[in-house]
């Protein structure tokens, strides 16, 4: 059975240290066996004050994420302070004790204590959109993505505010067992198996100076035609800017190049089409903007290592 340990620090978020209990306790197999086993630890094994009027009582002490197939770390009170201990010698002594192979998930600003630890370096994550952009400033080498819910890099993975630590858990219900069991879980907790769009549009932005410029809009024009071909040259016209500039700019806030971005919304795409219609493999092809089913293999391959035909059996929704 996959352990899941939960780590509970001071000042824990007692909502989102409830999501990994509520969901990896609910998967069940068809005959009604549990799938995971999940265990809350504190650092000491001690009682846990929490960010509300009460505290928790907890029986496991960090010997527990020893024995973890995933850790997720919810998030817990923070101060404004930049230069703040996110990873005091204890933290950093706990985590020293996973199992090298297990898979490390934190749930909104719980993502600063991986970024301390070194697991963030270089990769892609996100958290909640309003930290975003001070954990970018503390966290340089962090390819920070605050419009998405959550980013699965693997064996890391991050999720933004408070409901998108759901959103990620049932992912991985999904990634380990399909989407029928995840959807399961989800009418059993009475949330959606899986939400459309990313955190930018719960995100407060201020209007814009009129000499602001990002590619934000670009991107979300984007979207809208990954069935047809996208020249660089045509969304930098888009973007009203040179291709030197957008290309700058673009990686600057995404944190890849545009051509890159595009090959993996035009995958996602494809996967949730696969997942959800009963198109054939070169409509999705055509729709995602592959053109071809042999370029839609290629991709889907890079990315899940299985065919589009593979992937439909595996994740098929209905």
């Amino acid at each position: 059975m996959h352990r899941v340990v939960v780590l509970a620090l001071e000042g824990v978020y007692p909502f989102e240290l409830s999501i990994p209990v509520r969901i990896f306790g609910t998967a069940t197999g068809p005959d009604g066996t549990p799938l995971y086993e999940v265990t809350t630890c504190s650092l000491d094994g001690g009682p846990v004050t929490t960010s509300a009027d009460f505290a928790l009582a907890v029986t496991h002490d960090s010997q527990a994420l020893r024995t973890a197939d995933t850790l997720v770390i919810p998030p817990f009170t923070c101060g404004p302070d930049e230069r703040r201990d996110w990873l005091p010698e204890e933290l950093a002594t706990a985590l020293g004790l996973l199992p090298a192979g297990a898979r490390i998930v934190s749930i909104c600003t719980a993502s600063y204590v991986l970024a301390a630890a070194g697991l963030l370096d270089g990769r892609p994550a996100t958290t909640h959109w309003n930290e975003s952009d001070r954990f970018q400033r503390t966290f340089p080498r962090v390819r920070v993505d605050a419009n998405v819910l959550f980013v699965d890099d693997g064996r890391v993975l991050t999720a933004a505010g408070v409901a998108a630590g759901l959103d990620l858990c049932l992912h991985l219900v999904r990634r380990d067992h399909g989407s029928e069991t995840a959807n399961r879980v989800a009418r059993l907790c009475v949330v959606p198996p899986w939400r459309e769009g990313g955190q930018a549009q719960y995100i407060e932005r201020p209007v814009p100076e009129p000499s602001a410029t990002t590619t934000g809009p670009t991107r979300e024009w984007a979207l809208g035609r990954l069935h047809r071909p996208l020249p660089l040259a045509e969304l930098a016209k888009h973007a009203r800017m040179s291709v030197r500039t957008f290309c700058r700019r673009f990686h600057d806030e995404v944190g890849m190049p545009p051509g890159q971005w595009l090959t993996q919304q035009r995958t996602e795409h494809a996967r949730r089409l696969l997942e959800t219609s009963d198109l054939t493999v070169d409509q999705v092809a055509a729709r995602a903007g592959f053109g071809t089913a042999v370029s839609l293999r290629r991709h889907l391959a890079a990315t899940t290592g299985v065919t589009p035909t593979a992937y439909r059996q595996a994740f098929r929704t209905r």
